[in-house]
């Protein structure tokens, strides 16, 4: 259903889902187009500057191509983003592990650092949830980082983070290994649509119970109502006319649906947090050395880098470009 259809405008939350996958659609294309003005602009001013020899114009097109490899870069990771999530906002979970009230200063500039991270990309963060570390840090947090495709960016993140560097805990200056774990899931729409197939109804009518005299209804306008795929039964006997009781069933039955759903979601997501790795030693998926050298390092995809504060203040495109790159080409069918 378009926009523009009056139909949709009673209707605030398709209108909103609407409105959402639309701006999603007219970023994807208002940067191609941008990328691409930019490309041919480059194109015309490098043949301007080699018609006359002009060094200050090819400079000029010099660092109109590095914008241009940078948009470029970033229309290729928004391409490894097809799941159906991953244009959503995210929840992001981070938990101290082990390491004590090193690890839980650990968890808190994780948190920093994603926070970083989304104002550098325009999304808005709220603290859902936090507990304080006993002697500083903070033992866990929930985040929801509301934008486009926050999930699909924020999804390579999940897993252990590993620090070393010299505790300033510790009197005698001595090196700690601390671990944080990191988890999103995407913020989905709770209003989940529940449609029936007539096909997997039984249906049966029967006289409505009471306790006798003038109003007891005579009728067969109660109303049991079976779904054969799920083995739910509901039954209603308490309006007045078989239709009434069928539409009140009806919607019982959908009620009961959405419970089901709901917890096969729930189920979903416990069995992801079950395959969680533990918080320890040897489970890490990147590690952030301080010292004795400065190194940021993704043990899934080999990338690093040696500017720790930079990845600290919320520089993780790099990591994240590298990690989502790589599941697209080990899903990539082989000859």
């Amino acid at each position: 259903m378009s926009a523009e259809n009056p139909a949709i405008w009673g209707k605030p939350a398709e209108m909103q889902k609407l409105n959402k996958e639309k701006a999603l659609l007219e970023r994807a294309v208002g940067e191609y187009e941008s990328f691409n003005n930019k490309l041919e602009d480059a194109k015309v001013l490098l043949e301007m500057a080699v018609e006359a020899g002009d060094e200050a114009s090819f400079q000029e097109v010099k660092q109109e191509l590095a914008t241009c490899e940078s948009l470029g870069k970033d229309l290729e990771l928004q391409r490894v983003l097809s799941g159906e999530l991953d244009g959503n906002s995210t929840y992001l979970a981070i938990n101290a592990g082990a390491g004590g009230t090193e690890a839980c200063d650990w968890a808190s500039a994780l948190m920093r650092m994603y926070m970083r991270y989304a104002d550098k990309h325009g999304y808005k963060v709220s603290v859902l949830d936090s507990t304080d570390g006993e002697g500083a840090g903070i033992k866990s947090c929930t985040l929801l980082i509301e934008g486009p495709y926050a999930y699909g960016y924020l999804k390579a993140e999940n897993g252990v983070h590993r620090l070393v560097r010299i505790s300033p805990f510790d009197s005698n200056a001595r090196r700690h290994t601390s671990f944080a774990s990191v988890f999103a899931w995407a913020e989905v729409d709770d209003d989940i649509k529940i449609e029936v197939n007539p096909a997997d109804l039984k249906v049966e009518t029967f006289r409505s119970s009471g306790a006798g005299g003038q109003h007891v209804n005579k009728t067969d306008s109660a109303v049991r109502m079976y779904h054969l795929p799920t083995g739910i039964v509901v039954s209603c006997q308490t309006e007045r006319s078989q239709i009434q009781n069928r539409e009140r069933a009806l919607k019982m039955l959908k009620a009961a649906l959405y419970e089901k759903e709901v917890e096969k979601r729930n189920k979903a997501k416990d069995e992801m947090n079950a395959v969680k790795k533990d918080i320890e030693w040897g489970s890490q998926i990147r590690s952030y050395v301080m010292h004795p050298y400065q190194m940021v390092k993704d043990h899934r995809t080999d990338h690093e880098t040696n500017q720790v504060d930079d990845v600290m203040n919320g520089d993780l495109d790099p990591f994240i470009m590298a990690y989502l790159k790589s599941t697209v080409t080990e899903a990539a069918p082989t000859a």
